[in-house]
């Protein structure tokens, strides 16, 4: 198939184009949101191409995957026409959650895709038939090390997110253990800062830290937690949406308490073994539930129905 998807969201669409498939990619003309082509921080496969805007009317598309609501009216007006559509939802639902109305929920013609059974059950889907398709990650392979003993955290944007990121809550971690924070827009904070780093060198500088901690409130499920347990990491996270299904006892600890987890975090710095061990069951578990052939096999299924 010759698929039309938005460069949205960078680790979801690095799995997502490593499919059997051909991927287009719009591009604007400043790499602006709604066209940022190919990402310059992830290795794609030639497979997936980046398009001028003004050329799509010349390309065949055989279904467009959208992941926000104005989207499916730039396809309509950059390729001319109207194409086989499916709408991947990412995010919790905000505001009064129980009678959240999804953008798509007055329509049954586009299947609805949420990322997590958490988001299908809590966002109001009304009449679109709906699917979920879980996260899938490619593995990184095992490269935890552990060697330094501070922790990892992974956010973007962590002061504009603060309370759903769980930024407000790392001072009181940071009481107990180092703390370096790897993301987008992230220098300034008053921990160890890595910025904007190529993937595969965040993942080489993350497995050095002894542990991961994963503060958020309210995420679908972030794929930084899926992809620090590959990594072999043990986990320490917030008891919120889809993380109690993620992580299994064996592989961290989860908690709503914020002291249970510093006590948690502590613990696994100052045993190297106990961390490591952790980190073998988070990286098994994540491989069984989040493995990318899983997750492509899931989509191949949703998109052939469509």
């Amino acid at each position: 198939m010759r698929i039309l998807i938005w460069h949205v969201h960078g680790s979801y669409t690095s799995a997502f184009i490593r499919g059997g498939h051909e991927y287009v990619l719009p591009l604007v003309p400043d790499r602006g949101p709604d066209g940022r082509g190919r990402a310059q921080t992830f290795d794609w496969p030639a497979s997936a191409r980046e398009v001028p805007f003004d050329r799509l009317r010349d390309e065949r598309v055989d279904v467009a995957v959208f992941q926000r609501p104005h989207e499916p009216e730039l396809a309509r007006e950059w390729l001319g026409r109207d194409v086989p559509a499916v709408y991947v939802e990412h995010n919790t639902p905000a505001g009064d959650v129980p009678r959240t109305r999804h953008p798509l929920a007055g329509q049954n013609a586009v299947t609805l895709v949420h990322v997590t059974h958490f988001n299908e059950l809590y966002w109001d889907n009304g009449r679109a038939p709906t699917r979920v398709v879980e996260h899938g990650v490619p593995d990184p392979g095992h490269l935890y090390t552990g060697e330094l003993p501070r922790a990892g955290v992974v956010v973007n944007e962590p002061v504009r997110r603060t309370r759903v990121a769980g930024t407000d809550l790392l001072p009181r971690f940071a009481e107990r253990v180092p703390l370096d924070v790897f993301g987008m827009k992230v220098d300034g904070l008053p921990y160890g800062t890595f910025e904007d780093l190529p993937q595969h060198v965040m993942h080489a500088e993350l497995a050095r830290r002894r542990a991961y901690l994963h503060p958020y409130r309210w995420t679908s499920l972030g794929l930084a937690l899926i992809e620090a347990m590959t990594l072999g990491l043990p986990v320490v996270a917030l008891a919120a949406t889809e993380a109690i299904e993620a992580v299994p006892p064996e592989a961290g600890v989860l908690s709503t308490r914020v002291d249970v987890l510093a006590d948690a975090l502590h613990a696994f710095v100052a045993d190297p073994e106990s961390a490591a061990q952790a980190g073998k069951a988070a990286r098994a578990a994540a491989l069984a539930r989040y493995g990318l052939d899983r997750f492509l096999t899931d989509w191949d299924r949703v998109l052939t129905e469509v």
